[in-house]
């Protein structure tokens, strides 16, 4: 099989999109009733005087982050509204409502902001997904016994790449999300299909 790598949505830009749940939070029966927040954005240094920010956008297109009107921060106690966005060279500069010099923009700096992740838009059938909505899935091989769980998703810049922390294993291992990997994904049901690359790699069909 091809290893095709998988679509996403929001594609993250510096980091993954979706920040990884607390264990307490993580499992095949959390993934069903969970109603997770998405991390869609992280607020730079000041850029200027005026209260501008560099602004890291993590959406498929990264203008789209004023879109969603309302922001809010990790646990929920503060909101922030984009007022302005433009781009420049690495980054995006924003200037938020309320923020008005620049040391009322420093106290921002390092914030990541967040949605609730009902407010997405749905990307309908097919091979996308939402970041967040892998973590936390039961990771299972082809004759569906469990291996373990998703718990995050990284891209350092060669791949969308997932994390998984197996039942056998002490430490989380790291594995391609391809469609050799990873051939078969049901959100609705909590659970994956995980085909780890040494096997793929023993496979006959990859000898073929």
């Amino acid at each position: 099989m091809t290893k095709t790598p998988r679509k996403r949505h929001p594609s993250p830009r510096l980091a993954p999109l979706a920040t990884p749940l607390p264990q307490g939070e993580r499992g095949t029966s959390a993934h069903a009733e969970r109603k997770p927040r998405i991390r869609i954005g992280r607020i730079g240094a000041p850029h200027g005087v005026r209260g501008e920010v560099k602004l890291w956008s993590f959406t498929a297109d990264p203008m789209a982050i004023a879109a969603y009107g309302v922001l809010e921060n990790a646990d929920g106690s503060r909101t922030l509204e984009i007022e302005t966005l433009r781009s420049a060279t690495e980054f995006l500069v924003a200037q938020f409502k309320g923020i008005a010099n620049r040391a009322a923009a420093t106290k921002l700096r390092n914030l990541d902001l967040y949605v609730a992740r009902d407010r997405l838009p749905d990307i309908g059938q097919g091979d996308e997904y939402y970041f967040a909505d892998l973590v936390g899935l039961a990771a299972m091989d082809r004759a569906g016994v469990r291996l373990g769980e998703i718990v995050a998703v990284h891209n350092f810049g060669a791949g969308d790449l997932l994390e998984l922390k197996l039942t056998d294993e002490r430490d989380t291992r790291l594995i391609p999300f391809t469609e050799a990997t990873v051939p078969e994904i049901d959100i609705a049901g909590g659970r994956a299909v995980v085909q780890l690359p040494n096997e793929i790699d023993a496979s006959p069909e990859s000898e073929a």
